[in-house]
């Protein structure tokens, strides 16, 4: 199943393709505009406060019986580790260099920004052991192979 950028998948979640890692996170609408503005790592502070956040998005989702909104809110805190990563061991956030293409080597881990992913890395692992959302999940796979 495509993602068609234009689909408001508040209307049709059963168009919502589940997808792998963070696919999709920056164009399912309106999602992406609700959990966007929540989303932020530059130091452990406002990470915590970002993962905090985006928790509770998580939970009123769930209360809502949303899985869109509790798999989007799973990406974006997935997307605040590998980001928070990228930056810890990649002044910038650039690991590829621009004029080569290559991978830049690793430099000095950047404790700040590792602690920032460790936040999201404990967030992610909340929702990914949440029995609810493994719930929700085959569910929502089940309901999409029926279509088929």
């Amino acid at each position: 199943m495509e993602i068609d950028p234009d689909l408001d998948y508040h209307q049709h979640p059963e168009r919502y393709p589940i997808g792998h890692g963070e696919r999709g996170v920056l164009t399912i609408e309106p999602y992406k505009s609700e959990l966007l503005p929540l989303w932020r790592f530059k130091t452990p502070d406002i990470a915590e406060q970002s993962a905090a956040d985006l928790l509770q998005r998580y939970a009123d989702y769930k209360a809502h019986d949303d899985f869109v909104g509790m798999d989007m809110t799973r990406k974006f805190i997935q997307m605040g580790y590998t980001r928070s990563r990228r930056y810890a061991r990649h002044r910038g956030g650039r690991k590829y260099d621009p004029e080569t293409g290559e991978e830049r080597p690793l430099k000095e881990e950047d404790p700040v920004k590792a602690a920032s992913a460790q936040i999201f890395q404990q967030a992610l692992q909340k929702i990914k052991n949440d029995p609810d959302y493994q719930r929700f999940k085959k569910r929502h796979q089940q309901r999409q192979q029926a279509q088929r």
